[in-house]
């Protein structure tokens, strides 16, 4: 369970975290709201990129803000970017290797733990091909490959479905829904794909110029007219 209070992150004059108060229970929740709500500043505070102003988050009872950037890898946070963090000219493997390795893994079992998160996604027949040398989606599957091995306890995903295909983003979705109970983590999905979000998060919070204007089951969110307003950009009548 991941307990957000009061969060609020200040970029000089621009506040793109305001307030933020929300509970994130087990199994895959999604983080929508438009362009700019503050869903990849939210990451980057619990990823330690970015320090809020004021409030508090606690996962699992252990206060995360006043854990060290480099500890909560180990502690068992990873994340997705929008961007690819793989390194091209290697392997699957070793660039999963590689999140184990600095993810603090213990050295008995790594490789077996490693290939485990390879077959985990459905990489296993590339494993040894370089990263560079796959399509789209493969190369979106290396990205969370890198977020399950290890034994993580929260796996934050950056719009992981970005681009793909119908088929692919399928896919994606059946590997994310098997998370919670395979992996044993909490799942924090931000997409702008309502079908994905629909198919993978029983409980969905929404962002709207950082502040929070709807949670609960995802089904009720997609359906309040304040969530509507936001993504259609309409104003409110008064």
């Amino acid at each position: 369970m991941i307990d957000v209070d009061g969060l609020t992150v200040r970029f000089g004059g621009v506040i793109p975290i305001d307030r933020m108060t929300v509970t994130f229970e087990s199994g895959t929740c999604g983080l929508i709201g438009p362009n700019g709500a503050g869903k990849t500043t939210f990451f980057n505070v619990l990823s330690g990129f970015v320090k809020p102003m004021s409030g508090r988050v606690t996962a699992f009872g252990d206060d995360l803000m006043a854990m060290p950037d480099f500890k909560r890898a180990r502690w068992g946070l990873r994340r997705t970017f929008q961007t690819e963090q793989a390194i091209a000219n290697l392997s699957v493997f070793d660039n999963v290797l590689l999140v184990h390795e600095h993810g603090g893994g213990a050295r008995a079992g790594r490789r077996q733990e490693v290939m485990d998160a390879i077959t985990f996604v459905g990489l296993e027949p590339v494993a040894t091909r370089p990263v560079e040398s796959l399509d789209g989606g493969q190369r979106r599957l290396v990205e969370l490959a890198r977020a399950v091995v290890g034994q993580p306890r929260l796996v934050l995903l950056d719009e992981p479905a970005a681009g793909l295909p119908d088929e692919e983003t399928e896919h994606l979705s059946r590997v994310i829904r098997r998370i919670p109970a395979e992996v044993g983590a909490v799942v924090i999905l931000v997409d702008h794909d309502m079908s994905l979000v629909s198919a993978c998060c029983a409980t969905t919070a929404v962002l709207d110029f950082g502040r929070l204007i709807a949670s609960g089951p995802t089904a009720e969110v997609l359906r309040d007219e304040q969530v509507i307003r936001a993504y259609l950009g309409t104003e409110e009548v008064a």
